[in-house]
C-alpha cells in the first residue's frame, strides 16, 4: 500500500487589504502542504468564515474595518472555539498590542514586514500546537518589562488626554471631578514611566495603548 499523504494545513487570511491576502496567497500557493481555503476582510466575516470552514490556522490582521477589529475577532473566535490556532499578522508592533493578542488567544505574532520564510515557519508552529514569537517580537515584550495595565476608566481617560481635553474637560466628558481626573492622569503617567501627559500620550501610541 501507498502511504497515506498528508493532510494539508487548511488556512483562512483577515486582512481588509486586498493587496495583503493577494501576497498570502502568493507566497501559500507554492507551498503543497497548505491550503488558503477562505479569506476575510471584516472581524465579523472572520468569526462566520471560521464557523463554515473550520480552518486550521488563521492569519489574523489586528486592524480591520468595519465594527470588529481583529483583536475582537480573535476574542469570539477563541471564545467559540478554544482551540483556534489564530496567527498575528499585523502592523502594530507595540507591546501592549502583542500582549493583548496573545492573551486573547492568539498562538503567534508577526509582523507584516516580515512577510517571508519565517511565515510558512510560522503558520506550521502555531498548527503544531506551539507558540511562535519571533525575535523581534520577543524583544518588544523585553523592552518593556512586565505589562502595564490601565483600569477601562484609565484607558478611557488616556484616549481624552489623546484629544488633547484637559483635567476639567475630561471630568465633564466622564461626568467626573476634575480632581478624579487630574488622579487618573497622575496615574497613568506613573504606570508609563514617563514625565507627564504629552510624553504619556505619544508612548501610549508607540506600545499600543491608543490607535489613531
Amino acid at each position: 500500500m501507498s502511504p497515506r499523504p498528508h493532510r494539508k494545513i487548511r488556512i483562512l487570511c483577515v486582512d481588509d487589504h486586498p493587496v495583503v491576502r493577494r501576497g498570502v496567497a502568493a507566497m501559500l500557493a507554492v507551498e503543497a502542504e497548505l491550503d488558503l481555503v477562505a479569506e476575510a476582510s471584516t472581524g465579523s466575516e472572520a468569526v462566520e468564515l471560521f464557523r463554515e470552514y473550520r480552518p486550521d490556522v488563521v492569519l489574523m490582521d489586528l486592524r480591520l474595518a468595519g465594527g470588529m477589529d481583529g483583536m475582537a475577532a480573535i476574542e469570539a473566535i477563541c471564545r467559540e472555539f478554544p482551540r483556534a490556532r489564530i496567527l498575528v499578522l499585523t502592523t502594530y508592533a507595540g507591546d501592549e498590542n502583542i500582549h493583548r493578542a496573545l492573551a486573547a488567544g492568539a498562538r503567534g505574532y508577526l509582523i507584516k514586514d516580515t512577510l517571508d520564510e519565517r511565515l510558512l515557519d510560522a503558520i506550521r508552529v502555531v498548527h503544531e500546537g506551539r507558540r511562535y514569537v519571533p525575535p523581534e517580537v520577543a524583544v518588544q515584550l523585553a523592552e518593556h518589562g512586565p505589562r502595564v495595565e490601565l483600569t477601562d476608566r484609565e484607558r478611557e481617560v488616556l484616549s481624552l488626554m489623546a484629544r488633547g481635553m484637559r483635567n476639567k474637560e475630561i471630568g465633564a466628558e466622564l461626568s467626573i471631578t476634575e480632581a478624579t481626573a487630574r488622579t487618573h492622569v497622575e496615574k497613568i503617567v506613573a504606570k508609563l514611566g514617563v514625565n507627564g501627559r504629552t510624553e504619556a500620550v505619544v508612548v501610549a501610541a508607540q506600545r499600543g495603548f491608543l490607535r489613531f
